[in-house]
């Protein structure tokens, strides 16, 4: 309080005798050009003083300086209930938007640090193979020659065109075609073959066919046939190239972003190879939400102890299966006949055989149901479908709110299988800096963050681009650190958190302070405050 009594009298916006709502005659100094913050219990008067005093007030002079002309079309502002207030400026007001319920909607996307991120993995990211994990890299022509020709002197090697990889079949067009082309060897699941022979391949086994192009020995001089080889394997096996180092390690290449192994490519990064609400990023499974919406078991059959016959399945549609004169208690009973149980057994004492078995269909396999109806019997063959499968295919189906109302009720939420609840799509989540998926370092904790960053920058330092997206991160994650200790970084992870009425949100703050204004009044000026404690 000493150091607001020494400011000058335009130093501090001074309150004298506040009374609107809450608020019992309230005579307050706040210092200007500074963050000040209001709290205090729930109903104690911080937004009657932030919004209907001190904003409603600068609104109020800031409108009567207009012309009478611009007055007549913003409408009249009551004047609060205060006695004087001096030293104010315009005010603003920014509403925290609490009442966002938007699914994708996370802090990183509110404050918009997360399209930082996405620039920052789409220049510096290393991209890897999302099956085997393996860094990938693009590469020219010339790139691959330098390297090779690294090799020790003298050093004896085959180059050779992957041109199929792990595929079933006799390929009997694929040998042809490099016969027709000229060249003489091909490698087979790693044995040497000449094309003039008679090769004949199981087409029930997976097979790996490399074409030899060309067989050189590392010396100087051998450049321009080397790239000119290189240029061939490359047009023949889409990009990839494997070098058979004799008596050595092989070496694979690649012109795109494409595994040597696993034959996977991705396409060219981006920043919105990065982003969940696109659908070059997202997961195809949940559509980038993280999540989906399943059957489950313990809803559809609550009560395990209880038989078939007993009305273990209560899902809509399915109770005729206790009825012995229905079409669903002559196919269950045909699966019974078939595959050796009954229905009279309690669920839970099922085998897991068995229990796959009515959840999920017999795959396209038909039973012989015997069924005796109104029209008289008959043997007809069924392929099951099986519980899940058939609610799952009903809920598509239907147009009916009361019925997808009613099979949403045996449905639960469960993150994705696909992306693990990262939202992503795999190959996106394969891309690292400094070894951590874009998923990975938005869950880190804001100081961890900050660390983290320093640490990118420093080893990503070689382009100078790479410093503003570094600095314009560090910068918005040390103003969010700032707003709250301890708060989630924004990340697929971490949702936007909803704040009670009259508390702004840090997200919101750390956004709004990025324009680094002079004068902040924040919060929510929409609702009326809780009226006073008697």
């Amino acid at each position: 309080m000493e150091e607001v009594k020494r400011m000058r009298p335009r130093d501090y916006i001074k309150i004298r005798g506040a009374c609107e709502h809450n608020l019992k005659n309230i005579d307050v100094d706040i210092p200007r050009n500074e963050l000040v913050v209001l709290t205090g219990m729930s109903g104690s008067g911080k937004s009657s003083l932030a919004f209907d005093t001190i904003y409603a007030e600068g609104q109020r002079r800031y409108m009567e300086s207009l012309s009478s002309y611009a007055r007549q079309f913003l409408g009249q502002m009551e004047k609060p209930n205060v006695e004087r207030i001096d030293g104010l400026s315009p005010a603003i007001s920014i509403d925290q938007k609490s009442t966002n319920r938007n699914p994708r909607s996370t802090v990183g996307t509110v404050t918009e640090i997360y399209d930082y991120f996405r620039l920052l993995y789409a220049r510096i990211g290393i991209p890897h193979c999302p099956e085997c994990g393996r860094v990938i890299s693009k590469q020219t022509v010339d790139q691959m020659t330098d390297q090779i020709m690294e090799l020790p002197e003298g050093t004896r090697l085959q180059l050779l065109a992957p041109v199929v990889r792990g595929r079933k079949g006799r390929h009997e067009k694929v040998l042809e075609r490099a016969k027709r082309s000229g060249y003489v060897r091909v490698r087979i699941d790693g044995s040497m073959y000449e094309l003039t022979e008679e090769i004949t391949l199981d087409k029930n086994i997976k097979h790996n066919i490399d074409i030899i192009v060309d067989r050189l020995v590392v010396k100087e001089g051998i450049q321009r046939r080397l790239a000119d080889s290189i240029e061939n394997v490359l047009e023949l096996a889409d990009g990839l190239l494997v070098v058979d180092v004799i008596d050595g390690e092989p070496m694979t290449f690649s012109q795109s972003f494409s595994c040597p192994d696993c034959g996977i490519g991705i396409s060219e990064i981006e920043p919105r190879s990065f982003s969940f609400n696109n659908p070059f990023g997202a997961c195809p499974d949940c559509f980038g939400l993280g999540y989906r919406m399943e059957f489950d078991v313990e809803l559809m059959i609550p009560d395990l102890s209880l038989s078939i016959n007993q009305g273990a399945i209560a899902v809509t549609g399915w109770q005729s299966c206790t009825d012995k004169k229905s079409f669903t208690h002559a196919i269950l009973q045909a699966l019974c006949d078939k595959y050796g149980f009954d229905l009279d057994t309690p669920f839970e004492e099922y085998p897991e055989k068995v229990k796959k078995l009515l959840l999920y269909g017999t795959e396209g396999k038909e039973v012989e149901v015997h069924y005796e109806g109104q029209r008289g019997k008959g043997v007809y063959p069924v392929a099951f479908e099986g519980l899940i499968k058939n609610v799952e295919r009903k809920y598509k189906e239907t147009f009916s709110d009361t019925m997808k109302q009613e099979y949403e009720s045996y449905m639960r939420i469960t993150p994705c299988k696909a992306c693990g609840g990262m939202r992503l799509k795999r190959e996106a989540l394969a891309v690292t800096v400094c070894d951590k998926n874009i998923y990975e370092v938005t869950a880190m904790a804001i100081r961890e963050l900050y660390e983290f960053l320093g640490g990118a920058y420093a080893e990503q330092s070689a382009a100078a681009h790479r410093k503003t997206d570094s600095e314009g991160d560090s910068r918005q994650g040390g103003i969010s650190g700032g707003c709250g200790t301890g708060i989630s970084v924004p990340g697929p992870g971490n949702r936007n958190p909803v704040r009670r009425r009259g508390t702004a949100n840090p997200a919101c703050h750390a956004d709004r302070l990025r324009s680094g204004g002079r004068l902040l009044y924040s919060g929510r000026a929409q609702h009326r405050p809780a009226p006073a404690r008697q």
